[in-house]
């Protein structure tokens, strides 16, 4: 299965957090939120599919994000779980831990904020620059 977010860049993008990527849904962005890597997102955790989710509450799984700005990919695997609720109405945040919350699309990932490369977090810091983050599943 895949599932596509479309999101939108911001200039107090700084992606240096080294456990997290997220999305929000948010317009506006402080330079404190340092895993947010998009805002203006046209889905939350909440608006996922039946079928995603259900996907995504198994433990098994193996979910596969693919970021896209451009012309510039960044590859995260990461890990189901059935602890995961996906009722945040705002945010989506993939995790290198195995801590759960309403927020939660993977944990275990193998990549964090910080691992982003430095062009797309340069593009990234402009409200017009579109990014697509894509599910496989």
């Amino acid at each position: 299965m895949k599932f596509e977010i479309d999101f939108y860049g911001h200039e107090n993008i700084r992606s240096t957090h080294k456990n997290t990527i997220e999305i929000t849904k948010d317009k506006d962005l402080t330079i404190r939120g340092d895993c947010i890597i998009g805002v203006k997102a046209n889905y939350s955790c909440v608006d996922f599919p039946t079928i995603l989710k259900n996907k995504l509450c198994d433990s098994h799984s193996i979910i596969k994000i693919n970021i896209v700005v451009n012309n510039i990919s960044f590859h995260v695997v990461g890990n189901g779980n059935n602890n995961m609720s996906f009722t945040h109405t705002q945010d989506i945040v993939l995790r290198k831990s195995n801590y759960t919350c309403s927020r939660t699309l993977a944990i275990n990932c193998n990549k964090s904020a910080f691992s982003l490369p430095r062009n797309m977090v340069k593009l990234l810091q402009n409200r017009t620059t579109r990014g697509k983050m894509i599910i496989y599943v």
